[in-house]
């Protein structure tokens, strides 16, 4: 198994329960494709670096999970085709 990063920039034009919706969507993802979430990071409203969308604020979440080689492909083909996520990106995390 290895170690990966999920970032998700989510939508700031969404309610709470919606975005707390759309974030256990994802997890839901990771664990249905077999990956094991060990932590999940909210780092709340942050400006964006340019606008996107006609946005300039999204919510930041990351979330480290443990898995196989093909989960990060099966996850983000997924995270593709939601409306709310405004940007993702999955990296695998160097071991130490």
């Amino acid at each position: 198994m290895n170690k990966y990063e999920l970032a998700v920039v989510v939508s700031a034009k969404l309610e709470d329960d919606e975005r707390a919706a759309t974030i256990e969507k994802v997890k839901n993802m990771i664990t249905r494709h077999g990956g094991t979430i060990t932590n999940v990071d909210e780092w709340g409203k942050k400006r964006l670096a340019y606008e996107v969308r006609k946005m300039r604020e999204a919510f930041y979440y990351f979330i480290q999970f443990d898995g196989e080689a093909d989960v990060p492909a099966e996850i983000e083909s997924r995270i593709r085709l939601m409306e709310n996520v405004v940007r993702y990106l999955c990296v695998r995390q160097d071991e130490k």
